[in-house]
């Protein structure tokens, strides 16, 4: 049986969120279940349409009333909307879904936050921690420098290591940071796909194929291109204050447990960070996972281990 014939609760709902048309899709097998927020991973990308993804990999529904929040300006969402996009505007409305979901089931929370995601979900329940019972990071953004830093190294290292001309070429001609352009950003993620460290097994044209499908099938042809559009929008507004985001410059301050997840192929990811995490979230708990064959997609990579992460955190 599918999951979206086995779901008790299956609703989405029009919230006006801080001045924007935003949408939550709500999935539960059975009502009653306690609320897990996604915060998807960014900036720009869409969520509604890798609800069956995330269904069929992690099958949250079973556990809790899964709430897929499509942020600010992403999906089919107005030209207005993804250009008022910023770090702190989705922080606050990431706020304000919060209070709305506890004042609707009466009950806190579990935020699974993905990538640039987790940073959000993590400076908004430090403000909100009433509304939360905890919070799962996954590849969480922490310091963008030496997140560049990490993957200009891994880059130049497999074009010596795998001797491909065409890859030497690619690597060469690939901008340095810092990135502030849609198009140079999604070069580099072009080739880190294509070198399996965002989802393990897949090219950068197979994801790409995959989120298409799915954003018609979601949205509908004029939506899907609205989609593609904001994911530059957003991009193009984001990018450059993102360049200086560090999160170990001022440590998020949370009063509910913090569970950190990141995959061992994740070419984003420093060393560094991985040990100075824990000591510099200032929480009850934090905890740091480092999975084997994982990339960035921790979740759709390693979806059991995730799962029995979040059901638990």
């Amino acid at each position: 049986m599918s999951m979206r014939k086995s779901l008790a609760v299956d609703t989405t709902i029009t919230l006006d969120v801080n001045g924007s048309t935003q949408r939550i899709r709500m999935c539960a097998t059975r009502t009653g279940l306690p609320p897990l927020v996604i915060v998807q991973a960014g900036p720009g990308l869409p969520v509604l349409n890798e609800v069956t993804k995330f269904q069929e990999r992690l099958r949250l529904e079973q556990q809790f009333l899964v709430a897929y929040w499509e942020q600010r300006g992403c999906g089919a969402a107005s030209r207005a909307d993804a250009m008022s996009a910023s770090l702190q505007q989705q922080v606050d409305d990431l706020r304000q879904v919060l209070r709305w979901l506890r004042d609707e089931t009466k009950q806190t929370a579990v935020v699974l936050g993905i990538s640039l995601g987790a940073t959000i979900a993590l400076r908004a329940v430090e403000q909100e921690p009433g509304c939360v019972k905890s919070v799962v990071a996954v590849s969480v953004d922490t310091h963008t420098v030496r997140s560049d830093d990490a993957a200009a190294a891994f880059l130049e290292e497999q074009a010596v290591r795998v001797g491909s001309r065409r890859l030497s070429r690619r690597v060469r001609a690939l901008e340095k940071p810092p990135y502030v352009d849609p198009a140079a950003i999604q070069r580099r993620a072009r080739l880190l796909a294509d070198l399996g460290t965002i989802e393990r097994g897949k090219t950068f044209n197979a994801l790409f194929r995959e989120a298409l499908f799915s954003m018609i099938r979601t949205y509908g042809v004029v939506g899907a291109g609205k989609t593609l559009r904001n994911i530059s929008l957003v991009q193009r507004t984001m990018l450059r204050e993102l360049v200086a985001l560090d999160l170990f410059a001022a440590p998020p301050r949370l009063t509910v447990p913090v569970h950190c997840v990141f995959g061992e192929q994740d070419a984003l990811l420093p060393a560094t960070v991985v040990q100075d995490l824990p000591s510099a979230i200032i929480a009850p708990a934090c905890t740091v996972r480092l999975v084997p064959n994982a990339g960035h997609m921790v979740h759709f990579d390693q979806p059991d281990i995730v799962r029995s992460i979040t059901v638990t955190a």
